[in-house]
């Protein structure tokens, strides 16, 4: 294969690195898990000596790879170490096999069904079962209190109104970091869902760490227009992240998988 082309797909499988980070640690429940996988599968791809795709195809070469890694290893998560850890533990015994994988290939990462077939080696018909079944399973699996940190009236609203027509209860909707520390005294949530830039140029960041500094252990999913800037393999990092402008299926598989794992994991100010 030429020079230019192995180039073109070693640079297109650094730019959709951070993108398999975020979905590896959304896949096992933990940063660390996440990132030794996905190490290890950049690893393998460097010890194949077969053609590599071509550019376009690259993010679907190396989703497929991430998964013949994960499976090779028996599809691990984190092992428990909290009290949240094991309820996630217990909620993901109950989910059919390869439903959550499917859902969040489609619904976060932007994946098409045929794609999906092909990451998975599973065939489209299966892999739009997997969809819809882990759609009605994560939906049902857990009920709780959400509060949203979001400045723009409008996504506020948005996003609102999914999470209620989840089941969750919305505790209220903050504008900056003060309102959003006092509503989380008011009532302690279940999942925050928080922007990143606020109202009076305050940091939902330091928002976020304001509450955990009083609750500790509770969910969290950030917002912005430029996961890029937090996905950059330093740490903390968040485990969930919903990209601007997002669509209903991103917010409902993050709110399901945040719900679902009852991460803690979080940006630093």
């Amino acid at each position: 294969m030429p020079s230019s082309d192995t180039g073109d797909f070693a640079t297109s499988v650094a730019s959709n690195l951070p993108f398999l980070r975020r979905y590896a640690r959304a896949l096992t429940g933990s940063q660390d898990t996440g990132d030794r996988y996905a190490a290890a599968t950049l690893e393998a791809i460097l010890l194949d000596d077969s053609d590599a795709p071509s550019k376009d195809k690259a993010k679907v070469a190396l989703f497929r790879a991430f998964h013949l890694v994960w499976n090779s290893a028996g599809a691990p998560v984190e092992d428990a170490d909290s009290q949240l850890s094991e309820r996630a533990q217990s909620h993901m015994a109950g989910l059919t096999p390869n439903t959550r994988e499917a859902l969040l290939l489609f619904a976060v990462e932007g994946f098409t069904i045929t794609e999906i077939a092909q990451i998975m080696n599973v065939t489209e018909d299966e892999a739009a079962d997997f969809i819809d079944i882990a759609r009605r399973e994560m939906d049902n699996s857990v009920r709780g209190k959400v509060m949203v940190i979001e400045d723009e009236a409008i996504i506020a609203m948005d996003i609102s109104n999914i999470v209620e027509e989840m089941g969750h209860r919305v505790t209220g909707i903050a504008r900056t970091r003060k309102e959003a520390v006092e509503l989380a005294a008011r009532e302690k949530p279940d999942l925050i869902l928080a922007d990143i830039q606020l109202a009076d140029n305050s940091s939902g960041i330091d928002a976020v760490n304001d509450i955990l500094g009083q609750f500790e252990e509770l969910p969290v999913i950030f917002i912005t227009a430029f996961p890029e800037r937090l996905l950059t393999g330093e740490r903390p990092e968040p485990a969930f992240l919903i990209t601007k402008p997002f669509s209903e299926d991103q917010v409902r598989s993050a709110v399901s998988q945040a719900m679902f794992f009852s991460s803690t994991e979080t940006l630093a100010a």
